[in-house]
């Protein structure tokens, strides 16, 4: 399957429809505890990604944020059908390359315990365990992990 990824603005349909498509699915894995007080503020926001097929169908999104000196990932999600087809390393990319274009010396994410496949991802992408960091420090279902990038100068 071909995919490429898109920069679109936050509020672009296709990312917002993939958005509540992942919180929906969080809130059934995780329904004993699920607490979105976690949620990204738009202004925040310095890159938004959308997967898309050759046949313009929205598969997967990405986000960049700014959180204090660093660039966090949030908001990554492929469509069910579409997982283990590569998306989720085609939106790993594009929001790497973002970062380093935005000057970032590192990326930072956070993912939960009941989400194995995204752990096997950003381990086998390069990303390292690190401590968890605010505003996850109070989950302890967490896993913090963050990568070193080369920046692009501007």
């Amino acid at each position: 399957m071909t995919v490429h990824v898109e920069s679109v603005d936050w509020h672009d349909a296709a990312a917002v429809a993939l958005r509540d498509a992942m919180s929906a699915e969080m809130r059934i894995r995780y329904a004993d505890r699920f607490n979105d007080r976690n949620g990204v503020e738009p202004d925040t926001v310095v890159y938004t990604g959308v997967a898309y097929t050759g046949d313009r169908e929205p598969v997967g999104h990405v986000a960049l944020r700014r959180l204090g000196a660093d660039l966090e990932l949030k908001r990554m999600f492929v469509s069910p059908q579409h997982r283990g087809s590569g998306v989720s390393v085609a939106l790993l990319a594009a929001a790497e390359a973002a970062a380093a274009r935005l000057g970032a010396s590192r990326l930072l994410l956070q993912t939960g315990d009941r989400q194995p496949d995204a752990v096997r991802l950003y381990e086998k992408s390069g990303y390292t365990r690190i401590p968890l960091y605010p505003p996850y420090e109070t989950l302890t279902y967490s896993f913090c992990f963050h990568k070193a990038l080369q920046a692009i100068p501007a």
